[in-house]
C-alpha cells in the first residue's frame, strides 16, 4: 500500500482543522485509566479563566530550531516481541539514554536513579529532596552532554513544589557517578495527582518541562501559575529572550496533566495528555498557544483554543512518555496497557495490548529499537512475576 504523502512542518501545525476527520481512527479498549480517581472528582471551573498576566506573547522565533538526523525518515512500527533487558524495578518512571550507549532508569517512589549494566539495575544515586506521594517523587530524566560538561537532570516533587536539578555525570559506562543535586527550575505546583513530570531538550538546546494543574484547572489559564504548562527554560534555568511570554517559561498552557514531549526531525514538537473524564489528547505544541483545559477537553472547535490532532477515550490510552522517530509518534499507555503508534499522516496503530501491562515510557534506543518500560509496581497496576520490566523492541517501515 502506497504511503500517504508526509506532512511539513506548516502543514502539521495546521492538522487541527481536520482533527475531527481523524477522530474516526479512534480505538476502543476496555482497560482502567490512570488516575482515575482525579479524573472521576476534579471539577473544571464553568467560566472560561482568563490570564492574569498582562503580557502578550512575542513573535515566534524567526530561526528554525536545527532539525535532527533524519536517516529513518518515513512511517514506522514495532516489529516481533519485545525482549526483556531488566527486571523487578520498583515503579519506574523515565529512560534516559546516555552517548556511550548506556541506560538509566528513575524510581519513582524510592527516588533511585539506576543504570541497566547488562541485565542488572545497578544503583548510581538516590536523589536528595524527593519527596514521594500519590503520583509525585523521582519523576523525569533528561541529560546534557557536550563541551561545557555533562549533567543528568530529574524533574521530582520536594516538599513544597515540583522542581528540576541537575547532577554532574562521570564515570563510564556500567560505573558512572553523579554529582549533587543543583536547582534548575523551582517553584513548580505540586498535588498527589497531576504533576506532569516529563522533561526533555529539544534540538534548539532548551530544557522543556511539563508541568500538570496540580488537581486545580485553574492553574493552566492563568500565567501566574506555572502549573498545567509546557516550560521553556536554558539548561541552568534562566528563562531564553525568545519565550513567547517576555520573562516568562511558560511555552504553551492550558493542559491537564502533560507526561510526553518529543521532537520530529524537521522541529516540530508533539505532546501527549491525561484528559479527565472524556478525551486523552495527541498534541502538536507551537509556542503560546492554549490548549484548553479547563474549558475544553478533546476536539473542542473553539477558535480560542488549539485542538488536538488525535484523541482517545480515557480508558484507551491514559498516555505517559512518547517518542518521536521518522515520521511516527510512539506513545507510551498506562491505562490501555499497549503502545501506540501514530503517524504523521493520521493512521493510528495499538501494539502489544494486555500483552506487557501498564507501558509508562517509551525511548529511543540505539539503531533501529526503542526502550520500553511498564508501570505495573506503582499501585494501579497489577504485577506480573518479574514487574517491573525495561523491554527493547526492533521498529520496521509500516508496510
Amino acid at each position: 500500500m502506497q504511503a500517504a504523502p508526509r506532512l511539513t512542518k506548516t502543514a502539521t501545525r495546521t492538522m487541527s482543522v481536520a482533527a475531527a476527520a481523524l477522530s474516526a481512527t479512534l480505538l476502543a479498549g476496555c482497560a482502567a485509566g490512570d488516575d482515575t480517581t482525579a479524573r472521576s472528582t476534579a471539577t473544571p471551573t464553568a467560566a472560561r479563566p482568563t490570564p492574569s498576566m498582562t503580557a502578550t506573547p512575542s513573535p515566534a522565533p524567526t530561526s528554525t530550531p536545527a532539525p535532527a538526523a533524519a536517516e529513518d525518515l518515513g512511517p514506522l512500527v514495532p516489529s516481533g516481541d519485545p525482549t526483556p533487558i531488566a527486571s523487578n524495578l520498583p515503579a519506574p518512571w523515565s529512560i534516559a539514554t546516555l552517548a556511550d550507549g548506556s541506560v538509566l532508569v528513575s524510581e519513582r517512589d524510592d527516588a533511585r536513579i539506576v543504570e541497566i549494566v547488562g541485565d542488572q539495575a545497578v544503583p548510581v544515586a538516590t536523589v536528595e529532596g524527593v519527596e514521594a506521594a500519590g503520583e509525585g517523587g523521582l519523576m523525569g530524566l533528561a541529560v546534557l552532554e557536550g563541551a561545557s560538561g555533562n549533567w543528568v537532570y530529574a524533574m521530582h516533587t520536594a516538599a513544597s513544589d515540583n522542581r528540576v536539578v541537575r547532577m554532574a555525570l562521570g564515570g563510564t559506562a556500567g560505573a558512572h557517578i553523579f554529582g549533587a543535586p543543583e536547582p534548575v527550575l523551582t517553584g513548580l505546583p505540586k498535588a498527589s495527582n497531576h504533576n506532569g513530570g516529563r522533561i526533555a531538550f529539544g534540538p534548539d538546546g532548551m530544557l522543556y518541562v511539563t508541568a500538570g494543574d496540580a488537581s486545580s484547572g485553574t492553574n493552566a489559564q492563568t500565567l501566574d501559575s506555572l502549573g498545567g504548562k509546557i516550560l521553556r527554560v536554558t539548561p541552568e534555568g534562566a528563562v531564553p529572550a525568545d519565550n513567547p511570554f517576555p520573562g516568562s517559561p511558560v511555552y504553551s498552557l492550558g493542559h491537564r496533566n502533560p507526561q510526553g514531549i518529543g521532537w520530529a526531525a524537521d522541529g516540530t514538537m508533539w505532546a501527549a495528555e491525561f484528559g479527565q473524564n472524556t478525551w486523552d489528547e495527541l498534541n502538536v505544541i507551537t509556542p503560546g498557544a492554549n490548549y484548553g483545559w479547563p474549558v475544553v477537553e478533546g476536539i473542542g472547535g473553539d477558535p480560542a483554543f488549539v485542538d488536538p490532532v488525535q484523541q482517545w477515550a480515557t480508558d484507551d490510552a491514559s498516555p505517559s512518555g512518547i517518542a518521536v522517530v521518522g515520521d511516527t509518534v510512539f506513545m507510551a499507555g498506562l491505562g490501555g496497557e499497549r503502545l501506540w503508534s501514530i503517524q504523521f499522516d493520521g493512521r493510528v496503530n495499538e501494539h502489544y495490548a494486555g500483552q506487557l501491562g501498564r507501558i509508562r515510557d517509551v525511548a529511543r534506543g540505539p539503531g533501529s529499537t526503542l526502550y520500553l518500560v511498564t508501570n505495573n509496581t506503582d499501585g494501579r497496576g497489577d504485577p506480573r512475576a518479574g514487574d517491573d520490566v525495561l523491554y527493547r523492541v526492533e521498529v520496521a517501515p509500516l508496510g
